[in-house]
């Protein structure tokens, strides 16, 4: 047996067990003390560092194992900015992102140049590696705005899409200043850096999505899943090594390229986010802190005048090109805020650039000593620089984020569902139940954390058998649904009646959505099909859902969806359309709209208030509407919106759907809904809205609920 000893316990600390356990408890009491005093954690965990890093107390080296993990959260935190962002805001933005880019790159770089020339006396080419050093930033307070529930603000959609921009063209920066230094700068430099900085943006935008898709459609383990993802991480974070650029852009990209196949709402997400905040992420933080040494700044005048410099251009040049940006495109003053915020914080690309140039020697002096592009003064100012600057966009970035959650709350419907929501999952057959819970946690609103059911009827004729059967059932939907934070009911109900079971269950419970499984192979069965129209359609009903799911959602690149003409005017039809913007907004679909010249009026207002990432064309006639459900390819799903007898929009083609998808659609995925009566049908009559033909009244409040 082997026992702690005294040598375990000289400094600094060698015992791995001990090593974790000091790291674990700062982790854990960092956010727990200084919550109170409201200084937020992420400052704490970079202070924590410095006390316990070599430059402190020395209870931790900064060896590999610090090193190797940190470098994970910095990957893990552009990662989860890639994955994390709209891509509908992002391509509708893109050109106020180019802009934020070239405003937080050119001035940052301008001014530092001539700082170094005419205040530092630097060379041109020291002066321009050196202003390189502020044109970066590292998003250190992304983690904020992402628990606080802002991160698809569109001021924080720009300055990740900005940063993208400002930081490989500051690592683009210090590839030239370094291969000017070494005298290695022609036509070949040049065309080798194009070449394989294309060559790297073409293999993760298109080839990972390509694999992802691939491997989310036939791995469902979810362990394996993860640990793709870590995977995916690291190779785009090598790849974009090999190119000559930093691997945080491949980190950055590999979250793009894997957006569409992550769902937010999706266990998948959950982990990513819970292994991150909780491990990674912290151990880059404290890092960071661990390079800091505050006795530099007193051994010499020149290291305080240096630092003093850099920090003040790097905050300085932060702030004016976010209030650029703010001014630009009228921003709020709490928009313009976080920008500065996210964007005012140098940790990792400027620390990476300043050791570059630390380590190129040009020349020796006359005292034999080594004369390096950048010298001693500005890697310690650059570590004061760094300090302050995160110290400030933690604190700017908390406060500018609250004001923007408050501004959401006092003035939109953010997130409302339109009334209360319950959603009741019939599910009966095991191969159902996944696909099924992970469809409502896609549709359903954020705020419903707990009015997610999942039926199980058991036959009274066969109860011992049933009885095992529903328990595992309804075991597996709850344990996909905790993934997610969602705590999903479970219930159980004897019967030897299906349709009235559930029925019951739907009054008892005052249930808005139902949603029913269709078995792969088996799809609309006769019985199922008597069971639809003349059981759960008879009578006042909620929205009911009928689901045939062959891939995950998750995989799916568009939802063709299909409105018979005079839908809008029928009673639950908002409700429903609601329902199809969730799920494609959390499944991060495109949805491409077939409906009559009325409709899409609607839907194109509601698209200008939101970034539905849509397409709309017009049809009429049953036969565009045949045409319309034949477009729909492999990786693809299918929507319609369908009508009962005597209503405005009812088709008598409609009562053949069921058999056109078996014949058609066995191997794809397609959704009906069948539209209920539901709250915001009242709400609508409650704002005198009499007539769904106006417009205006109806595109603002589903405008709002969307937002």
């Amino acid at each position: 047996m082997t026992f702690l000893n005294i040598q375990h316990l000289s400094l600094p600390l060698e015992d791995p067990v001990l090593k974790f356990l000091v790291l674990l408890i700062i982790i854990l009491g960092a956010p727990l003390l200084l919550n109170k005093i409201k200084v937020p954690h992420l400052l704490g965990l970079i202070i924590a560092g410095a006390i316990i890093g070599p430059n402190g107390l020395n209870l931790l080296a900064r060896d590999s194992s610090i090193v190797v993990t940190g470098t994970t959260g910095l990957l893990y935190i552009m990662f989860l900015a890639g994955l994390e962002i709209d891509m509908g805001d992002f391509k509708k933005n893109k050109w106020k992102s180019l802009t934020f880019g070239i405003y937080t790159f050119t001035l940052p770089l301008v001014l530092g140049y001539f700082a170094g020339v005419y205040l530092l006396g630097f060379s041109s080419l020291t002066a321009l590696l050196f202003a390189s050093l502020f044109s970066s930033h590292t998003l250190i307070a992304y983690p904020l705005v992402s628990k606080m529930g802002v991160a698809r603000n569109i001021a924080v959609n720009i300055t990740v899409g900005g940063t993208m921009i400002t930081d490989i063209l500051a690592l683009l920066v210090l590839a030239v200043a370094v291969g000017m230094a070494q005298g290695d700068v022609g036509t070949a430099f040049w065309v080798r850096l194009s070449v394989s900085v294309l060559i790297f943006g073409l293999v993760v935008l298109l080839v990972f999505p390509l694999i992802g898709r691939w491997f989310f459609k036939r791995v469902s383990d979810k362990i394996s899943q993860y640990i793709f993802v870590l995977v995916m991480i690291y190779l785009a974070a090598l790849l974009a090594e090999l190119a000559g650029i930093e691997a945080i852009i491949g980190a950055f990209l590999a979250g793009l390229a894997l957006n569409r196949l992550i769902p937010h709402a999706s266990s998948l997400m959950n982990r990513v986010e819970f292994v991150g905040n909780a491990i990674f992420i912290p151990f880059f933080l404290i890092s960071v802190g661990m390079i800091i040494d505050f006795k530099v700044f007193f051994s010499s005048l020149e290291t305080i005048k240096v630092a003093t410099i850099m920090t003040s251009l790097a905050i300085g040049t932060k702030y004016l090109a976010a209030k650029a940006t703010q001014k630009t495109f009228r921003f709020s003053d709490a928009q313009g805020g976080l920008i500065f915020g996210l964007s005012s914080a140098s940790a990792a690309a400027t620390l990476a650039a300043v050791m570059v140039g630390y380590n190129i020697i040009l020349s020796e002096n006359e005292a034999g000593e080594p004369v390096r592009l950048l010298n001693e003064h500005v890697l310690n100012g650059s570590i004061l620089m760094i300090l302050v600057s995160c110290t400030i966009s933690s604190f700017v970035t908390m406060r500018n984020a609250k004001k923007i959650v408050d501004a959401e709350t006092e003035n939109t419907l953010a997130d409302s569902d339109g009334g209360e929501e319950k959603i009741l999952l019939a599910v009966n057959h095991a191969e159902t139940v996944e696909r099924m819970t992970n469809l409502a946690l896609l549709m359903k609103a954020k705020s419903n954390r707990d009015q997610v059911y999942a039926l199980n009827i058991i036959n009274e004729d066969k109860k011992e058998s049933s009885v095992k059967n529903a328990e595992k059932i309804l075991s597996e939907a709850s344990k996909i649904a905790a993934s997610s934070d969602v705590a999903l009911q479970p219930l159980t109900r004897y019967d030897n009646d299906v349709v009235d079971g559930i029925r019951n269950v739907i009054k008892e419970k005052k249930i808005t959505d139902l949603m029913i499984g269709l078995a792969g192979e088996k799809g609309f069965s006769p019985s199922f099909v008597y069971n639809l129209y003349n059981g759960y359609l008879r009578g006042e009903n909620p929205n009911i859902l009928v689901y045939h799911a062959i891939q995950p959602i998750a995989t799916l690149k568009k939802q063709v969806v299909i409105i018979p003409p005079k839908a809008h005017r029928e009673p639950g039809f908002f409700p429903v359309l609601l329902r199809i913007w969730n799920i494609s907004k959390n499944a991060k679909a495109l949805l491409d709209f077939y409906a009559d010249e009325a409709t899409i009026r609607i839907l194109q207002r509601i698209q200008k208030k939101v970034n539905i990432e849509a397409r709309f064309t017009p049809i009429s006639k049953w036969e565009e509407m045949e045409a319309a459900a034949r477009t729909v390819q492999d990786d693809e799903g299918l929507m319609v919106v369908m009508a009962e007898r005597g209503w405005s929009s009812y088709m008598p083609q409609l009562q053949v759907v069921p058999d056109m998808l078996n014949n058609a659609f066995a191997g794809k995925n397609y959704l009906l809904f069948f539209p209920g009566d539901e709250k915001l049908e009242e709400d609508l009559e409650k704002r005198s809205v009499s007539n769904h033909d106006d417009f205006t009244e109806i595109s603002n409040m589903i405008g709002k609920i969307f937002k």
